[in-house]
């Protein structure tokens, strides 16, 4: 038995091993395995008002007929501004260097994030809703065009066929930020919906808040639309028309402006990927996951022709990008820079401090110095107002107690505490006195440190801008000097400035509260912010010291001593 076991199975081995030629001369060869295969998420439904994506109908195998390489080779584009890396494999790009800008380690800035590309997709390649189409895209030989490196102005052409499919894409560079780019991909000579994208975030985003910027934003006719990470679901498609539509984060942008806004489509992506909880001291056992976004724009019905602008949210670089118009809205990109609800004040805030920066002081932190100084001795004639309005607050204040005492018996609920209301409201008339005029210069000022602190959020000047001690006005203090001089100042200003009508212990206790408080929130603010507080305060005490020393501060401080020696008794 064991005998004709060993001679069947010889037998079979003899017939597999005679019937390789065979196999080999007349079976169709197996398809090149993709070697970057993409983990998208699955498209959502499309909107009704959207046309459904052409499938992919792979076609018999020639791959005598097709047009591929046969090996991987690179060619490099540069100019003044960038240093861009395309491989044929995919015709993609594997390196994006902005060579005006750094990274945290002072070398030329990648925006390629290399470890979400290589996982999720690298930019300018393919999004398919079909995954097995978006693989052969992304993963083929393409033949190319260029020589590197590619001369300025040029162009640069990657085409692949093969089984009935057949791609096509162009692209176009400048002096510019901006790249022209065309794409087309046909199936047994139907178009199919092929997307460029800008799949995988940025390189810059080496830390938890930098992937926690990120948006997907859009121009929608006169909207700009910024969708929240809650908003968005991987493969989901937002209709049309967009002058513009792609991702930033908090400094740089890669946003596509189609020829023809009426047709484009944003298919919006989100993949998650582990990274170190310390980016600066990583330890592969403590990783924590993020949110990478990325973009697909591009024509679902035929060719997608678009500029492509991957560069800085500068202001003045943003302007200079003409957008499609169509009904008569901004022109150019500057909607990308999100100065929030306080814009009106943002904006302009950052503006004046770009002109001191440039014509008087070439130094942000001295701008900011300048700026603050500037900002305080307007607001001068606001803290007499104040001093004024908290002195006849002083000197009704026991007429007040009176009055409160004659009503303490009652309750809250008890409609006479209404005309407890009504006398007191009648002595502040008689006296001229306004309770809300002592907040005044704070409700002034609040607004210019919201507004500051969004300007320092977004104005890429400031990124990496030195100061003294500090590498980067727009990170918070390495030592933590400035939160410290917030806490000082607000102590001193705190014991300075007479408080009108608030008990001797509690305003002990808010001197010495209220200055921690604010410590502890300005500890991780930008140091920009930090320092326009910190002289905010340094010029108040100076204010404050030359106030009490004239016949109005006496007078306050004679009020708010003998008020505060009758308490004692």
């Amino acid at each position: 038995m064991e005998k004709r076991f060993f001679l069947v199975f010889a037998l079979f081995f003899l017939i597999i091993l005679a019937s390789q030629p065979l196999l080999k001369k007349y079976l169709p060869k197996p398809a090149e395995p993709a070697p970057q295969a993409q983990n998208v998420p699955a498209p959502a439904v499309m909107p009704q008002d959207t046309a459904s994506p052409s499938t992919f109908v792979p076609g018999p195998s020639t791959p005598a007929s097709g047009t591929h390489a046969s090996s991987e080779t690179e060619t490099v584009v540069e100019n003044d501004l960038y240093r861009i890396t395309f491989t044929n494999r995919g015709g993609q790009v594997k390196s994006w260097i902005l060579k005006k800008f750094t990274d945290d380690k002072e070398q030329p800035l990648e925006l390629v994030n290399k470890t979400a590309a290589e996982k999720f997709g690298y930019p300018l390649s393919l999004w398919a809703y079909d995954e097995t189409l978006r693989n052969k895209l992304n993963g083929a030989l393409y033949v190319s065009s260029g020589r590197s490196p590619l001369a300025i102005p040029g162009a640069l052409t990657f085409e692949y066929s093969d089984s009935g499919l057949t791609v096509r894409k162009k692209f176009e560079f400048d002096s510019t930020y901006v790249v022209k780019v065309e794409t087309s991909v046909t199936s047994q000579g139907a178009y199919v919906s092929a997307l460029p994208m800008w799949p995988a975030g940025f390189g810059d985003e080496t830390n938890l808040p930098a992937y926690a910027a990120a948006q997907i934003v859009y121009q929608n006719d006169a909207k700009v639309e910024r969708l929240q990470l809650k908003k968005i679901s991987g493969g989901a498609t937002v209709s049309g028309p967009f002058q513009w539509a792609g991702i930033v984060d908090q400094y740089f942008t890669a946003v596509f402006l189609p020829d023809d806004p009426q047709s484009s489509v944003l298919v919006t992506l989100r993949n998650q990927l582990d990274v170190p909880k310390d980016f600066k001291n990583p330890n592969p056992k403590e990783t924590t996951k993020v949110d990478v976004l990325g973009a697909a724009v591009g024509n679902l019905k035929g060719p997608t022709e678009q500029r492509l602008f991957v560069g800085p949210k500068a202001l003045d670089v943003l302007e200079s990008i003409p957008v499609p118009k169509i009904n008569g809205e901004a022109p150019d990109l500057h909607g990308i820079v999100d100065f929030g609800w306080l814009g009106l004040i943002a904006k302009p805030l950052f503006l004046w401090l770009k002109w001191t920066h440039d014509h008087i002081v070439p130094n942000w932190g001295w701008a900011i110095v300048i700026q603050t100084l500037i900002i305080n001795l307007a607001l001068l004639p606001l803290r007499l107002s104040q001093m004024k309005s908290m002195l006849k607050m002083q000197r009704i204040a026991p007429q007040v107690k009176s009055i409160q005492e004659k009503y303490k018996k009652y309750s809250m609920r008890d409609p006479r505490k209404q005309d407890m209301n009504q006398e007191v409201s009648a002595l502040y008339k008689e006296h001229g006195v306004n309770p809300a005029g002592g907040c005044l210069p704070l409700i002034v000022q609040m607004p210019f440190l919201f507004a500051y602190y969004r300007m320092l959020g977004v104005a890429l000047d400031l990124r990496h801008a030195h100061w003294l001690w500090i590498k980067d006005l727009s990170s918070p203090d390495p030592y933590h000097i400035l939160p410290i001089a917030i806490v000082i100042t607000m102590l001193f200003m705190q014991r300075m400035t007479p408080q009108a009508g608030m008990d001797p212990q509690q305003q002990k206790m808010m001197n010495i509260f209220m200055p921690l408080m604010l410590g502890y929130i300005s500890f991780n603010l930008a140091a920009g912010l930090c320092l326009y507080w910190s002289e905010g305060n340094l010029i108040a005490i100076v204010q404050q010291s030359i106030m009490n020393r004239t016949e109005l501060g006496r007078e306050m401080r004679e009020l708010a001593e003998k008020r505060a020696r009758k308490k004692d008794k």
